[in-house]
């Protein structure tokens, strides 16, 4: 069962590249801010490189100008979210999330099996407009598709 409208944001640590490996507590990265985390499938892919990361990039500071943080999660290690992010120029401030693990991603019920494609398990493309930990809109994809997780959707659909 996936994550719902109401339902507070799963306790489980994801990582980071900063100071060296960083270990964050999703309670601590999302308690008293409005936040939208986005997921792809996977860092260097087609889709989330050509489209999904560079819209955020692109749209970044009119999240920032509503108040709202912006973090992009993947099951990848933390060393290839921090490449991806920087071949990708994202801005200071965008966070670049590892789920390496698949923690998060199984804990939201956003998980499918890309086996097939060589990859195991990964997250389902979604974003989630989270307020104060728990999560106030829900944009999950169908299987294949790229059209409500997109900034541009997600901006025009939030609140003001």
């Amino acid at each position: 069962m996936s994550i719902h409208v109401g339902d507070r944001i799963p306790e489980v640590t994801l990582k980071r590249i900063g100071q060296g490996i960083e270990t964050l507590d999703t309670l601590a990265l999302f308690d008293g801010r409005r936040a939208v985390l986005f997921a792809v499938p996977g860092a260097f892919t087609p889709t989330c490189s050509a489209q999904h990361l560079p819209g955020y990039v692109q749209h970044f500071a009119d999240f920032r100008q509503r108040g709202i943080d912006v973090f992009c999660m993947a099951v990848n290690d933390p060393f290839v979210m921090k490449a991806w992010g920087e071949s990708q120029h994202v801005p200071d401030g965008l966070q670049m999330l590892s789920d390496g693990n698949g923690e998060l991603t199984r804990a939201l019920g956003l998980e499918m099996d890309a086996s097939s494609s060589g990859m195991g398990l990964r997250s389902r493309r979604f974003a989630l407009y989270v307020d104060n930990g728990v999560v106030r809109q829900t944009f999950i994809e169908e299987p294949g598709q790229f059209e409500v997780s997109s900034a541009e959707y997600v901006l025009a659909h939030l609140p003001s």
